[in-house]
């Protein structure tokens, strides 16, 4: 029986805020949460802006492909092919250029960095922000991070746990770039580690094959091959990551002939960024879901082992044997509170965190603190699914600008522009009349009445270009401008020249676009 309302809330970033502290961190604090899994959340998580963050091997291009963002130099960035970036620079807006080291960084409560002082100094002196004013850091920041080594030496000389840090960011990103170099696809025990601490976050990685137009196009399809083989083996998840592929830097393509490829995998990847704005609170909503699905386990788990363990002697022994049998525990606590197994944190590592805690400490279920994250979950994050789409409809163009992302929204170098149903878009004559001789005397011989085929007799030629009827129906919705259900001489042009248009392996228009309509259908001004 539910005793009260759900809560009200005005936005949706104070309806978690006021979530997370009444009902989730007591039951965090409660059960020693963030000495096992990760810190309390601020208010600065929640009002951020939405984060990308780049991971690669070194000299994958991960520093040109933000410059190639935001089409400027950022302060503290260094290009070269040796590792350069050896520290984690958070790319973000300021109305001044300049850099903020890291010690700076994690005692501004206005950004979302405080907790990042738990990994001491040998991170934070790795760590800066550099800030300048750009159109596209008005809508997200990007997190470009230390090219990844191979070889056992680099990490040892790192003096931070990097695999550690790099998931802290998985967690409060809303994207995960991960670059591949077309030219050496070796993926080195450091970066197989790493793509296994974003583990939980598969939603949000997406691969960048990067310098693809240095290879050519028979080479390319077998490292696109092997890149989603290795990858396969590292990231298990259902579905097939994404795989972008393209050369993001503002140089000359090397190899021009996958240009069309590259341009439409670059324009996938740009619509994919520009909508991380628009689906900031709900990934934080999800992000807020998960954590406190992994809280209440670890609530069970903490109260399981305070339960087990004597009140007097022999609590040594007792402590060893109940971190070895942790397996059992995890599977009868399945068991009782039918919790799915992805549910729970891994074995391993709790195993050796509970090595250095007292259990006798720990504390027994407390049942009030668990119903308030299942009302939580059952009621109140309902209310701001309701609030998420009614923000969503609001600001319905929050989308990312500026920087590449302007380069080919108009003109003649926009997506497609000028090529398939686009072609003859800023010519005065009308485009289909190149070839209407060629279709005219196609046209005569399916005797027209009254200066109209019918459309049995047009299906019956337009059906040799082999195309499926769902294709020809589209076209034929295209090109039957007045409706009559037959086909003019122009009319029956156009229908040929989009049947042309798609046999060359262009998209139709769902609209006719003007410069298509044959030049005694068009409506003049009056």
């Amino acid at each position: 029986m539910r005793k009260k309302d759900p809560e009200v809330f005005q936005t949706v970033s104070d309806g978690l805020k006021k979530l997370y502290k009444t009902k989730l961190l007591p039951l965090e604090e409660h059960y020693k949460f963030h000495e096992f899994h990760s810190p309390a959340l601020e208010n600065a998580d929640f009002d951020n802006k939405p984060m990308v963050l780049l991971v690669g091997q070194y000299s994958t291009g991960k520093t040109s492909f933000i410059r190639y963002l935001l089409e400027q130099d950022f302060p503290g960035m260094r290009i070269g092919p040796e590792p350069t970036t050896d520290s984690f620079i958070a790319v973000m807006h300021g109305d001044m250029e300049g850099l903020v080291p890291g010690n700076a960084l994690v005692v501004d409560p206005k950004k979302p960095f405080r907790k990042l002082n738990a990994f001491g100094n040998a991170f934070l002196n790795r760590f800066v922000c550099a800030q300048l004013p750009n159109p596209v850091l008005e809508s997200i920041s990007v997190i470009d991070t230390p090219g990844i080594l191979s070889g056992e030496k680099q990490r040892i000389s790192r003096g931070y746990d990097f695999a550690a840090v790099l998931e802290w960011f998985a967690e409060r990103v809303d994207r995960i770039i991960l670059l591949f170099d077309a030219h050496k696809l070796d993926i080195s025990d450091e970066f197989s580690e790493v793509i296994r601490a974003l583990k939980n976050h598969e939603d949000k990685i997406r691969v960048v094959l990067n310098k693809a137009d240095q290879i050519e196009t028979q080479q390319l399809m077998r490292v696109y091959g092997a890149l989603m083989w290795s990858l396969g083996k590292i990231v298990n998840t259902p579905e097939v990551i994404r795989v972008y592929i393209g050369s993001f830097w503002s140089q000359p393509l090397l190899i021009p002939d996958n240009r069309k490829l590259f341009e439409a995998e670059e324009q996938d990847l740009f619509k994919d960024i520009q909508s991380l704005p628009r689906n900031a609170a709900l990934r934080k909503l999800n992000d807020l879901i998960k954590r406190a699905r992994l809280a209440k386990v670890h609530a069970y788990i903490i109260s399981s082992l305070k339960k087990e363990m004597p009140a007097v002697f022999g609590k040594e022994n007792k402590k060893k044997e109940l971190i070895n049998s942790l397996g059992e525990i995890y599977a009868r606590i399945e068991r009782e509170h039918q919790i799915s197994p992805g549910d729970f944190p891994n074995l391993k590592k709790m195993q050796d965190q509970l090595q250095s805690h007292d259990l006798n400490k720990f504390q027994p279920l407390k049942m009030k603190l668990l119903d308030a994250v299942d009302d939580m979950l059952a009621h109140d994050i309902a209310q701001l699914m309701v609030l998420v789409r009614q923000e969503e409809t609001q600001r319905p163009n929050q989308v990312v600008k500026g920087g590449a992302f302007d380069g080919t929204l108009n003109g003649p170098f926009g997506h497609g522009y000028g090529e398939g149903a686009g072609e003859g878009i800023d010519e005065l004559e009308w485009v289909v009349a190149r070839d209407k001789p060629m279709y005219d005397e196609i046209f005569y011989t399916l005797s027209p009445v009254n200066g109209k085929v019918t459309g049995a007799n047009a299906k019956k030629e337009m059906v040799k270009s082999k195309l499926p009827n769902t294709v020809l129906g589209k076209i034929w919705k295209l090109a039957d401008i007045d409706k009559d259900g037959m086909l003019d001489d122009e009319e029956f042009a156009l229908a040929n020249h989009l049947i042309k248009v798609k046999l060359e392996g262009h998209e139709l228009p769902s609209e006719l676009p003007p410069h298509l309509v044959p030049p005694s259908k068009r409506k003049n001004p009056e």
